[in-house]
């Protein structure tokens, strides 16, 4: 594939001997026959009810804040970029509440935040584009370099792509020269987003990966290139160019790859009924 081609929780069950009240065992107070309470301290006071029920609601309200809270993503705020551009760890894949652009350039989405969220969301989107089946027709392949790329990136990689998908690499793939599969064969490729992790984020300059899986292949009665599975991660160096996010240098690598599944194949004829069936996403936090 080109690249041209992209939570148990436990806890415990019971606390034993945790130190409270010194060794974890229960103290018992039995009512006292001379109305008075078990120090000798005079008849008990009445208990304060209404600053119970004060207490309790306090309680709860907080409690439902706290809920309410984490089911909107968690406690960094939706522009936050501290987490991904640590490279600590995985980016959240919680939503932030952050709306998604609403802009596009074609099918491919445009007008990303200058944050790590951004960042990602565009690279995400990218690989999409740049494993999309559309990469091998010159035409749309170009527009989607001008699109995703750099102006001086783009300049430089048009033509080398174009000596890379060339009729006999068409040709090896079932493709005619102009990218275009057999009479009643369907050619897939399309890039499926697994992850992102902003390496690092400064000022106008971003590095991502996107770990990401793949299908590739021709589906059709006559075909020697069947639809398989790729696991591919691929990291892109952005520039902030033009307020969006473009890619001005990318690299990729193999995997991580899991164990496959035990899921037998399907027929050629359900592959192409899929992918007809059911449309690629573009992908925003």
């Amino acid at each position: 594939m080109s690249f041209g081609d992209e939570h148990g929780y436990g806890g415990d069950s019971g606390r034993k001997g945790d130190g409270f009240g010194g060794s974890g065992q229960t103290r018992t107070r039995l009512p006292d026959p001379r109305g008075t309470d078990s120090y000798g301290d005079g008849p008990r006071r009445p208990g304060r009810g209404s600053r119970s029920l004060v207490t309790v609601v306090g309680v709860v309200v907080l409690l439902i804040a706290a809920i309410a809270f984490v089911n909107r993503g968690g406690g960094a705020p939706a522009g936050d970029t501290t987490k991904g551009a640590s490279g600590a760890g995985a980016d959240p894949t919680a939503a932030t509440g952050v709306e998604p652009v609403t802009g596009r350039s074609g099918a491919i989405p445009k007008g990303f935040a200058k944050n790590a969220q951004g960042a990602a969301s565009a690279a995400a989107n990218y690989a999409v584009a740049l494993g999309s089946d559309g990469m091998f027709h010159q035409d749309s392949r170009h527009t989607i370099v001008d699109t995703v790329y750099t102006p001086e990136a783009a300049t430089r990689l048009k033509g080398p792509q174009d000596q890379a998908y060339s009729p006999e690499f068409l040709q090896k793939l079932g493709l005619d020269a102009e990218g275009n599969p057999p009479q009643g064969s369907d050619f897939i490729s399309r890039t499926i987003p697994v992850g992102t992790k902003v390496e690092s984020l400064t000022g106008d300059t971003a590095k991502v990966s996107v770990w990401y899986t793949g299908l590739i292949g021709m589906s059709g009665p006559d075909s020697t290139d069947p639809v398989r599975t790729t696991w591919q991660t691929g990291t892109f160096e952005l520039r902030w160019t033009d307020n969006d996010w473009k890619i001005a240098a990318e690299s990729q690598k193999d995997g991580p790859a899991p164990v496959p599944g035990d899921v037998a194949a399907s027929t050629a004829d359900e592959i192409s009924k899929a992918v007809e069936q059911y449309g690629g996403f573009t992908y925003a936090r």
